[in-house]
């Protein structure tokens, strides 16, 4: 499946020279947005895995169907101040601040294996913060697999000794 066919392309979104790629588009089409974690299940089969983390929030919207395919749980890495219980929290630089990602102290137990799943990989700050957050509980990350990857922002580079794997590359 052609599944470029299905992100629409939105030119100078959030700011002028951005070509912000929007899922929404392949999200409500039913078909292909099956097609997509299928394909995604596909990328990772042979990864022994526990559980799948996924950052909010379009990590929520691949990471937990994809966890229902591979038969594992699933991790919800929220936004600083987010989550009820006892936390963690690691900060990331943005283009225009700082940012602070959290996760339940007892959502991961050391030696789990852990899949990070989300919809971009850009500059990798946001997967560079989960893959911190993981192993500050003693998770092992696996690998991490994306629907898009932004090839030309090399984030990547971010993420060396981890297997990433993607659907789409622009």
């Amino acid at each position: 499946m052609d599944f470029k066919s299905y992100i629409r392309v939105i030119p100078d979104f959030p700011q002028p020279g951005i070509r912000f790629k929007d899922i929404t588009t392949l999200l409500k089409d039913g078909a292909a947005y099956r097609e997509s974690i299928n394909a995604m299940h596909d990328l990772v089969k042979g990864m022994e895995v526990d559980l799948v983390a996924g950052p909010e929030a379009r990590g929520f919207v691949v990471g937990a169907p994809l966890a229902l395919a591979i038969g594992a749980g699933f991790v919800p890495i929220r936004k600083s101040g987010k989550l009820p219980g006892d936390t963690i929290e690691a900060g990331y630089d943005l283009e225009y601040g700082k940012d602070k990602l959290a996760m339940h102290r007892d959502a991961i137990q050391p030696g789990q294996k852990v899949l990070i799943a989300d919809d971009l990989l850009a500059t990798g700050g946001t997967i560079s913060t989960t893959i911190e957050l993981i192993r500050q509980l003693g998770g092992e990350v696996v690998g991490a697999v994306f629907l898009i990857e932004l090839g030309y922002l090399n984030g990547r580079e971010k993420l060396q000794g981890i297997e990433v794997r993607s659907l789409m590359t622009y």
